[in-house]
Parts: structure tokens; C-alpha cells; sequence
């Protein structure tokens, strides 16, 4: 029995029977042109009138790459799932906060001294105060000293009002903002690479399920 090493599609063309149905053999067609593309090889023995005996490789060998390429799967969507919730977190970054702020006293304080102080609501204003973000324990710290401390509260605005950090917006949460583009910029990206990882991946393991089927050992 004569055996062929192919390793383009062409080759294999050439040994397919001249009445074979492309539709019907679709699926295995298919599998065959990306295991090829991938730079995978076959081992096969020609047979008249039908589709060739496949050698190489066989199903144990074809079980154990689908079995790793499995095992690979699961730790990309991990990994994907891990993303999905930092992008979802950074999302809603800010409707979460306006709502755990109505949990925090000191939101209230805030809230009370703009309606009766009305240097303190001017203050307020003047930065932008992220009175909003009280729950979120990066910001309450300097909310905390801006409610509280008055030399702490001019200071801040003085800085805001003259340093050139806050020349093209006089906001001291802008940080918050930025950070949150970051997150949801760098965790869509990642979500976008695993996806089409995924999607190699499901590719791979549709073409060599196929050839298991046809592979004769």
C-alpha cells in the first residue's frame, strides 16, 4: 500500500475520487484545509473510488491535542469572565457609588452644610467635591478633611484654583474619571484578545474532532 505525507490541500485534492460530493463532505473538507493551514500534516493511503485510509494522525494523537487544547480553553475563559467583571465594575463605577453614598453619614454632612454654609457650598463648587464617591475609601479620606478641616478645605481650593494640574479642568475627581476610561478601555481590549482566542480554539478542536472521525486508527 502506497502512503503520501500532505501537507497542502492541493495535494490531497488530487487523491479524492472524481464523483465525491463536496456538500455532503463539506464538514470534513473544512477540517481538513485549517488542520493544513495550521501546519498540520496527514499520513494517508489512497484507496480507489473513495476517500483515502487517514494514518496520521490518529485518534489517540487527534484526543490528546483536543484534551490540551480544552484544558487551554478553560483557562482563557477564566480569564475572560475575570475581565468581564472588571469591565462591568468600572462601568458602573459611579451609579454604585450614588448609591452606597446614601449609606455614609458623612455624605449627609456634606450634603447639609451646602444647604446652610453657603462658603462651603462655593467651596464645593469651586472643585467639583466628589461627594458622591464617599464610599469609595481612595476619596472619603480628603471628602472627610474638606467637610471637616477648614484650613484643609481653602487650601485645597487655592491649589485647584492656581496649579497648572487643574489649568484645563478645576476638578479634583477627575482622576476618578480617568480611571475608570483606563479600566474599561484596557479590560474591553482584553476581552476582545481572549474572544478570538476562544474562538481559534473552538476552530481547532471542530477540525480535529472531524478528523477523528476519519482517521482510521
Amino acid at each position: 500500500m502506497t502512503k503520501d505525507i500532505i501537507s497542502v490541500f492541493s495535494q490531497l485534492q488530487e487523491m479524492l475520487p472524481s464523483d465525491h460530493n463536496a456538500a455532503s463532505d463539506s464538514n470534513r473538507l473544512v477540517a481538513v484545509k485549517h488542520y493544513l493551514f495550521k501546519g498540520g500534516v496527514l499520513h494517508v493511503a489512497p484507496c480507489e473510488d473513495t476517500w483515502p485510509k487517514l494514518l496520521y494522525p490518529t485518534k489517540n494523537h487527534l484526543r490528546k491535542k483536543i484534551d490540551e487544547m480544552r484544558f487551554l480553553r478553560n483557562k482563557y475563559n477564566t480569564r475572560l469572565s475575570s475581565w468581564q467583571r472588571t469591565f462591568n465594575d468600572a462601568k458602573s463605577y459611579h451609579s454604585i457609588n450614588n448609591i452606597k453614598k446614601l449609606k455614609e453619614p458623612l455624605y449627609w454632612k456634606h450634603v447639609a452644610k451646602c444647604a446652610v454654609d453657603k462658603d462651603y457650598r462655593r467651596d464645593s463648587e469651586k472643585v467639583k467635591m466628589p461627594a458622591h464617591l464617599v464610599a469609595d475609601r481612595r476619596w472619603k479620606p480628603m471628602i472627610k478633611m474638606f467637610v471637616s478641616d477648614l484650613e484643609y478645605r481653602k487650601q485645597l481650593v487655592q491649589t485647584v484654583d492656581e496649579s497648572i494640574v487643574y489649568k484645563k479642568e478645576r476638578r479634583v475627581a477627575k482622576y476618578a474619571d480617568l480611571l475608570q476610561k483606563f479600566r474599561m478601555e484596557q479590560s474591553d481590549r482584553k476581552i476582545g484578545e481572549l474572544k478570538k482566542k476562544l474562538a481559534a480554539l473552538d476552530q481547532d478542536v471542530s477540525a480535529m474532532q472531524e478528523l477523528a472521525k476519519w482517521s482510521s486508527f
